[in-house]
């Protein structure tokens, strides 16, 4: 009876055993399916092969703009070594801003599309390790934020553009981009009438959707409700070779 009783309680701590690490295992693979992974403080939503929804999603989630639309077009300077650092320091080229900041495109970009043009990003989100290497060529706060307090590309609420027709032409927006001179200021008006309705309606049409410019740069637009968030230095995965 005694041999019996001790068989029964072996077995019973066996399957008690035996539930809890099933259940361990449940949570690990429930922690690791989530679909954000916290960095640097910093949410960031994983990208998908389609385009998603921002249903469920915090307003300062970082996410892949490339996930959420296909209509804007992208020429990643600072993926190539055609920038004015002369420097590739981004990995591979992608696009990310905070959710807000990606709503905020989404819907401006619909009313260029009204027009016959659209967004065509040079930058978005940057991390903070490049703005300092940014600022060691150009320490000048009038191009280039001090990366100690941050610029609103290190917040995911910043991005350079310009606008291409249907066929993907640039518009003419009389220089290239990130020229550092006062012809690309946005109160240098010595160019020619193309040019300056181009700037325009970029501009305007920026800030009526809730950005706002800086005098020194015709491509650069921040989200008025992007410079609160925090500095992050974040770095996004690349597509395996």
């Amino acid at each position: 009876m005694i041999d019996l009783r001790m068989g029964a309680v072996f077995l019973l701590c066996a399957l008690i055993i035996g539930c809890k690490q099933q259940k361990q295992t449940e949570i690990e693979t429930t922690v690791k399916d989530t679909v954000s992974i916290k960095m640097m403080d910093t949410t960031v939503s994983k990208p998908t092969p389609s385009l998603q929804s921002f249903e469920g999603l915090a307003d300062t989630t970082f996410v892949r703009l490339a996930d959420f639309s296909n209509d804007f077009a992208y020429d990643m300077r600072y993926a190539t070594e055609n920038n004015f650092l002369k420097a590739k320091v981004y990995d591979c080229a992608e696009c990310y801003v905070r959710v807000k900041t990606a709503k905020a495109l989404i819907t401006v970009n619909r009313k260029f599309l009204e027009e016959g043009y659209k967004i065509k990003f040079f930058d978005c989100y940057r991390p903070n390790s490049v703005q300092y290497k940014m600022w060691e060529l150009v320490p000048n706060p009038q191009y280039v934020a001090n990366p100690v307090k941050g610029s609103i590309h290190n917040k995911g609420g910043a991005v350079d553009i310009t606008l291409v027709d249907i066929d993907g032409n640039e518009l003419d927006m009389g220089t290239d981009f990130d020229f550092f001179g006062h012809k690309a200021h946005h109160d240098y008006t010595d160019l020619p009438e193309e040019v300056l309705a181009n700037r325009k309606l970029l501009k305007e049409t920026m800030e009526k959707h809730g950005f706002w410019s800086i005098r020194t740069e015709w491509w650069h637009y921040n989200l008025s409700a992007g410079s609160n968030d925090k500095v992050a230095n974040f770095k996004w995965d690349c597509p395996l070779p």
